[in-house]
């Protein structure tokens, strides 16, 4: 005969077991908040105006989804596309487009250079939070890629604070 914490106990277990399996059919992810990617893009924008550049500085969500754009009033039209692809290209790739360029260029994976929108030109970057990709940030208009890229990093230090977690 089942005694009321017996019954107690089994019903615990079972639906235990109902969320165990509930849980392997679902994940949880992270994102930035709007405010946390337009913070980034605005410290990149920043950063690269005081070096004197005119940029534009895009944020993707970890999915590569475009989350923010901002160009600044004298950058190329093009820069849009570029910054946006920069960033697109880290998260995708899960790779910094500086060291991406390195890489592709030797031959080792220069085959990656051939697909629409890969940018391996530095100013692209992984956006991480407590060991997971939560976006990318991407920069276009300096001269050159190492400057781009201390532009988008002048965005993640910005925001570094509010990804912890």
């Amino acid at each position: 005969m089942f005694r009321p914490t017996m019954l107690g106990a089994l019903a615990a277990l079972a639906m235990g077991a109902v969320s165990a399996a509930a849980q392997d059919g679902v994940f949880t992810v992270r994102h930035m908040t709007p405010e946390t990617a337009q913070k980034a893009a605005d410290a990149a924008l920043k950063a690269c105006r005081a070096s004197g550049y005119q940029v534009a500085v895009a944020i993707v969500d970890r999915s590569g989804i475009l989350q923010t754009l901002i160009r600044d009033r004298f950058a190329g039209p093009h820069t849009v596309t570029i910054a946006t692809d920069k960033a697109w290209t880290a998260v995708t790739l899960r790779q910094d487009t500086l060291e991406l360029a390195r890489l592709s260029e030797s031959g080792e994976m220069s085959g990656l250079r051939q697909f629409p929108r890969i940018v391996a030109v530095g100013g692209g970057l992984m956006v991480e939070a407590g060991g997971s990709i939560v976006g990318g940030i991407g920069v276009s208009g300096a001269p050159g890629g190492p400057a781009d890229a201390r532009c988008a990093q002048a965005g993640i230090d910005a925001i570094v604070d509010e990804l912890t977690f």
